[in-house]
């Protein structure tokens, strides 16, 4: 590797499913995974292997089926997570275990109720313990920006002459600056011992919208790795946004002269799309690099300003993250090929089943409207529900509301018991609907969010909805549904909404939640 090359560690399928509301399946961490690799991320972080048996088959298929970066598993500081972490990695011809125990004050004293000796101890026999699986062992201080610098340069010496190979340095509760953090850095590589035997990663959280700051100044000081998620999603505030860090060093060579990631910068709006349609997180309009608004001039000045010279107001170009100036549009006269074909150009790798029942809707959707973009289809295949098992469906729907007229709405839905009926009355439509889908599968979850919005441009457009119910247990679940329809969308995305509380319910998932 060369010394000014930042490698990009993608913990989307870890650190950003913990984002509450958004757990994927295991087909959909694996066509994440394939994308990720597409993009040319070094590492993706696949899972937390021990915390429960669908992580552990998650990060195992993503082990078995994706070639080029480095498949990393996160285990605790003990040998039953990092055993479980082997396990599942084994099948990756390129591996790494993730070991991390808390070395801040705070963490040692009220969370693991042990002395700085217990935690090095512990620490050092981890990696130990992680290198009988591979040579390639990365550990994380949790918590390390609020940790004693003396510890943590002891700390991080004594792993490296344990074996690791990479250390990471979480700022865990988003807490420090920019400045600070990068002083953190810099110091960790005049007073550690050893250090220029491994690589410095940063970890940086966004609770003071700093994530993205820290990590370059990290990268300005040093550091060779950077951990970060698509769109920034994560617990809390989120993590470093991926595609910030990486068009920020593209953008500035400047400030980061002879320093590359080697990310495939046109695979990045391609990836963030894919990432907000899997987990039902809606990209916010005026968000850095990929959000609707981030390319988009409505001032006059600016306007007039873009016409003359581009470079005026624009500091990239779309094109650049692979938004192309002219999209393919398709009709009802496309065929089945022609909509494969762009498909596949928009990265969706379909089997045979899922081809066909896209293919229908697609269908459907073409007698309605004349035209269809390349947001209708990927909205159409998302709205398919890949690997969520279909405990309910919506088999009809009908509601009538208007002035002067109570809402009301009628539903039809197919259960593993039978086909359930119900009519209810609403506040509105949409209050209907739900009403008649709570009554007919017997449930009621709280409904905590909902919005509607257009996907594309046009009295045509396709209207996209989200929801975001909670169970009586406090776990919450994003829902998505697309229709030409408002009303039927927003139905299809409470449905959507309830087949993953009932998938998460059935595979019993508790997991263990951790933050770095």
């Amino acid at each position: 590797m060369s010394s000014d090359q930042v490698l990009i560690f993608d913990t989307t399928l870890r650190d950003g499913e913990q984002a509450p509301g958004a757990s994927m399946s295991i087909s959909e961490k694996l066509e994440v995974a394939q994308q990720l690799a597409r993009l040319g991320v070094h590492v993706i972080e696949a899972g937390f292997p021990v915390s429960s048996p669908a992580q552990f088959d998650a990060t195992r298929l993503v082990a078995e089926q994706i070639q080029g970066p480095v498949i990393c598993g996160l285990a605790r500081a003990n040998e039953k997570d990092i055993d479980a972490a082997g396990k599942a990695l084994a099948p990756a011809k390129k591996r790494r275990i993730h070991t991390f125990i808390a070395t801040s004050s705070i963490h040692m004293e009220y969370k693991l109720k042990k002395t700085p000796d217990q935690v090095l101890k512990m620490a050092v026999e981890a990696v130990k313990y992680a290198t009988q699986y591979t040579d390639n062992v990365e550990f994380s201080p949790e918590d390390a920006c609020r940790s004693d610098l003396s510890f943590l340069y002891e700390i991080l010496a004594a792993v490296i002459e344990a074996g690791a190979t990479t250390l990471n340095i979480p700022d865990t509760v988003g807490y420090v600056l920019p400045y600070e953090y990068g002083q953190i850095i810099a110091k960790l590589k005049e007073n550690v011992k050893g250090i220029d035997k491994a690589i410095i990663s940063t970890h940086c959280h966004n609770d003071l919208g700093m994530a993205s700051a820290n990590s370059l100044a990290g990268v300005s000081n040093g550091a060779r790795q950077v951990e970060c998620t698509i769109n920034g999603i994560g617990e809390r505030a989120g993590n470093a946004a991926m595609e910030e860090i990486v068009m920020a060093i593209h953008t500035r060579p400047d400030f980061f002269p002879n320093i590359t990631t080697g990310i495939k910068t046109t695979e990045i709006y391609r990836t963030s799309q894919l990432v907000s349609q899997m987990t039902g997180f809606v990209i916010q309009p005026n968000k850095a690099i990929v959000g609707k608004n981030a390319f988009a001039h409505e001032s006059g000045i600016h306007v007039d300003g873009i016409l003359k010279k581009r470079e005026t107001y624009e500091i990239m170009t779309p094109e650049m993250i692979g938004l192309e100036g002219s999209k393919m549009v398709l009709g009802r006269h496309s065929g089945r090929h022609g909509f494969a074909d762009r498909c596949k150009q928009l990265g969706f790798n379909l089997s045979k089943e899922e081809l066909d029942a896209a293919y229908l809707k697609f269908v459907e959707i073409a007698d309605k409207k004349k035209e269809i973009f390349d947001e209708d289809i990927a909205a159409i295949i998302s709205d398919e529900s890949r690997g969520i098992e279909q405990t309910y469906q919506l088999e009809y729907l009908h509601v009538a509301s208007g002035t002067g007229t109570l809402p009301t709405a009628s539903v039809k839905i197919k259960t593993k018991d039978g086909v359930k009926l119900a009519v209810a009355l609403g506040d509105g439509p949409v209050d209907a609907a739900y009403e008649a889908i709570r009554q007919a599968i017997g449930q009621s979850p709280k409904l905590e969010y909902y919005s509607i919005r257009s996907i594309t441009e046009g009295k045509e457009a396709l209207g996209e909805a989200n929801v975001r119910i909670a169970n009586g247990k406090g776990q919450v679940f994003i829902g998505r549904g697309v229709s030409t329809d408002i009303i039927e969308a927003s139905a299809k995305a409470y449905v959507d909404a309830l087949n993953r509380m009932a998938a998460a319910e059935t595979i019993k998932q508790n997991e263990t939640k951790v933050q770095l």
